[in-house]
């Protein structure tokens, strides 16, 4: 008996670490999904949330799109640390043996079989080398491992030019301060969203002696390290072979090389790599470990923790650890300093980020419950660029604008923070600067990498006749002079911004942008029953096609895009004949939507293809994926929670390398959509108007728990729990909160942060 007693102790003792390891949220995550069809900022591994530095492997260099780690590509052309919206930079790679020449080939290849990835680290083989590399990383500092064969030459390559992604890098130069110790330089050349070419300084240290520098350049070969610079050029480091392990260190900062080697020593003082490794697995489990969900299949929470993951990632950190960041809106690298606190550290961060166009649906909900303290400081760095060059930018780069995309997206986020009583910003500057996106000489005069002129938005027919005409007769001067588009578009946008101006008392303005947000109706057209584009003199473009894409619609077509009026569906309805008409049309249009699995492909391109660019409602990119919830928003929350469980599962719930996204994962936006279906919340209006709204839809878990951040909120839990949950039974038979029927299958912000239990019943039929 005692020794079953003693095996039984064993068992337990070695099992249950394993097992917590395994039920963990950041084990649970498979970066692998989707990664068939990456573009360069969508996959990552060595990262942490929001890192300046996120280090991984480089399949494929060429191009923003199908660029970066691409699961189907079979050998490694470097390892890099900067996947950024229009950014990239410093690539390196272990190798041996190598004789160097110009356009030398270093890449190598590799097996997923020996590969491990997961959030904070990433291991694989080089088997042109036999070289185990292994990669983690702070919050800015890179962290290397390399694991040479015996008795073989061990070398680094560092690249300093060339295509990097979405980048040509034009310059690039490296200085050697001692045997360890490099720093130096990239130029990412002007893109046709990015206008001004950008730098990435970085500094390299290394837990071994350099025996030997070369490297080439566009003159050829060299050993002199002075000429190692310009566009094709790079470094070739040798070391002795006394020992089979090499640690680098490398810092990057947007400022100066000076400030990648504060970032490198401040962050990372030691040589323990595994120390980081873990700690970043543990900041990882603490973000994700936020929201618990438990039920439904182990697939399931793999892929949510998943989808949580995404929602954390791609959009970046630019300032340093003492809070100093390059300012380059005016095209000269400006370096300026955050507000510090009185603890001498910086009060925010400045950030990258893609566009906020579709945000309303996706992080505007998530982060705002659940991570108020990213959301304020997206708010805050959002408000520096505005003092650095005087608009609130709607997708950085690098301290550039981009004009990425169209209208001003980052209005309903603010809005929405500070509706949701996240108000660490100075609101009235915040205010005055809305403003002025909304009016002549605003972002929203802007289309798509407009950088030079400020026509192709075409605000002042929107504000002179109520619509923006299609096309645009002075000519196209961005991407996505999409009239019906925009129009819809700044409608929307001015009834949020109405909504911050009712909350600041605001009345004048309030009225002004009240009744610029009933523009919307300006573009129906009753006789054909679409929103349509309009001719500069009124008259409606003919012939029309309401599922021909691209077609006045931006990169949507007619059908999906009719159903963008979020703030207000009900006069929406009434155009339409009325609010069983429109859910009919709506119901009809999912009906057909699915027999293409609601989405324009495996693939942003794909949309484009005769296939798929005629499908009526599209969850592969941003402009249709509210449409599941509009039926909530007309009376009838049933269809809402039957096709919402019905997308989840064709399209968000996939493990594969081939599926995920089904499309444009814009750097967390599709994540974030697919945590908020799972979880059954959704904002159709962006959560902007007072104390705003949650619609509740068809959660697939059995429990999920939201840990509130006390700092922002009054609650310390909201908790959703179902009862006979399962995928047929997907309606919301009853709803109870705190022991009283919701009727409206609606919370309030107030009531969800102020903590409780939302208790659903679920049933197979839907309630009458």
């Amino acid at each position: 008996m005692k020794i079953l007693y003693s095996l039984i102790f064993l068992f337990f003792q070695f099992s249950a670490p394993t097992f917590a390891q395994i039920h963990s949220p950041a084990d649970l995550v498979n970066p692998y999904v989707d990664s068939k069809n990456s573009r360069w900022f969508f996959f990552n591994s060595a990262t942490r949330p929001f890192g300046m530095v996120n280090l991984s492997p480089d399949t494929d260099t060429g191009g923003a799109w199908g660029s970066g780690y691409r699961y189907e590509s079979d050998s490694i052309k470097g390892l890099s640390h900067v996947h950024a919206w229009q950014l990239s930079g410093l690539s390196v790679l272990p190798v041996s043996e190598i004789k160097l020449e110009k356009n030398t080939d270093f890449g190598s290849a590799f097996s997923h079989d020996s590969e491990i990835v997961k959030p904070g680290y990433h291991q694989l083989m080089l088997d042109r080398y036999n070289i185990k590399v292994e990669l983690t990383s702070t919050l800015r500092v890179g962290f290397h491992r390399y694991t040479f064969p015996k008795n073989r030459q061990q070398q680094v390559m560092i690249r300093l030019g060339g295509m990097l992604g979405p980048s040509d890098i034009i310059d690039g130069k490296i200085t050697q301060l001692d045997n360890t110790t490099l720093q130096g330089h990239l130029i990412n050349g002007n893109t046709v969203r990015r206008p001004h070419n950008t730098a990435i300084f970085y500094a390299i240290k290394l837990n071994r002696p350099i025996a030997e520098i070369s490297g080439w350049s566009e003159n050829g070969v060299t050993s002199t390290l002075s000429e190692i610079n310009g566009k094709d050029s790079g470094a070739l480091l040798t070391f002795d072979n006394s020992q089979e392990e090499l640690l680098m260190k490398v810092g990057i900062s947007y400022v100066s090389a000076e400030q990648a080697m504060l970032n490198l020593t401040t962050e990372l003082v030691h040589w323990d790599f595994q120390k980081i490794q873990n700690e970043a697995f543990d900041e990882w489990n603490s973000y994700l470990g936020r929201i618990k969900v438990e039920g439904a299949t182990e697939k399931d929470r793999r892929r949510f923790y998943t989808d949580l993951f995404h929602a954390l990632q791609g959009r970046r950190t630019i300032s340093d650890v003492n809070g100093k960041y390059a300012d380059m809106t005016s095209g000269i690298l400006l370096a300026k300093q955050i507000p510090l606190d009185e603890a001498g550290k910086p009060k925010f961060r400045h950030f990258n980020s893609d566009s906020f166009w579709g945000a309303q649906w996706t992080i505007n909900t998530l982060w705002h419950l659940v991570y108020p303290e990213i959301t304020e400081e997206f708010v805050n760095s959002m408000l520096q660029y505005y003092q650095d060059g005087g608009l609130i930018p709607r997708g950085p780069s690098g301290g550039n604008y981009t004009y990425v995309m169209t209208g001003a997206s980052s209005t309903p986020f603010i809005v929405s923070a500070y509706q949701k009583s996240i108000r660490g910003f100075d609101i009235q500057m915040a205010y005055e600067g809305l403003k002025k996106n909304h009016r002549p000489g605003g972002i929203m005069e802007k289309a798509g990498y407009e950088h030079k002129t400020s026509l192709g938005g075409g605000l002042s027919y929107y504000l002179q006749n109520g619509f923006v005409p299609w096309p645009i007769p002075e000519g196209n001067f961005g991407y996505h002079q999409d009239g019906p588009s925009l129009t819809l578009e700044y409608a929307y946008q001015d009834w949020t911004l109405a909504q911050l101006a009712k909350a600041l008392g605001d009345d004048a303005v309030e009225q002004e942008f009240l009744k610029r947000s009933e523009n919307y109706k300006n573009t129906f057209d009753t006789e054909s029953g679409w929103m349509r584009p309009r001719n500069v003199d009124g008259s409606w473009k003919t012939p029309f096609d309401p599922y021909e894409y691209n077609a006045g619609f931006n990169e949507a077509n007619g059908s999906q895009g009719t159903w963008f009026v979020p703030h207000d569906l009900e006069g929406l309805a009434k155009l339409m004949g009325g609010k069983d008409t429109a859910i009919e049309r709506l119901n009809n249009s999912f009906v057909e939507a699915e027999k293409l699995g609601f989405t324009s492909g495996t693939s942003h391109s794909q949309e484009t293809h005769p296939e798929y660019r005629r499908i009526p409602i599209n969850y592969g990119n941003q402009p249709s994926i509210q449409t599941a919830f509009i039926f909530h928003k007309l009376g009838r929350p049933d269809l809402t929670q039957y096709w919402s469980r019905a997308i989840v599962k064709r399209i968000y719930s996939d493990l594969s390398p081939e599926n995920g996204y089904n499309g444009d994962e814009d750097q967390g936006l599709m994540g974030s959509l697919a945590v908020l279906m799972k979880i059954g919340l959704f904002q159709m209006n962006g959560g902007t108007e007072a104390d705003p709204a949650y619609q509740i839809g068809s959660p697939i878990f059995d429990k999920i728990t939201i840990k509130l951040n006390t700092d922002y909120y009054s609650g310390k839990e909201f908790i959703i729990k179902t009862e006979s949950n399962s995928p047929s039974n997907v309606f919301v038979k009853s709803a109870n909160w705190k022991n009283q029927n919701l009727g409206n299958l609606e919370l309030s912000h107030s009531q969800i942060t102020g903590g409780g239990e939302l208790k659903l019943e679920m049933s197979e039929s839907p309630k009458k």
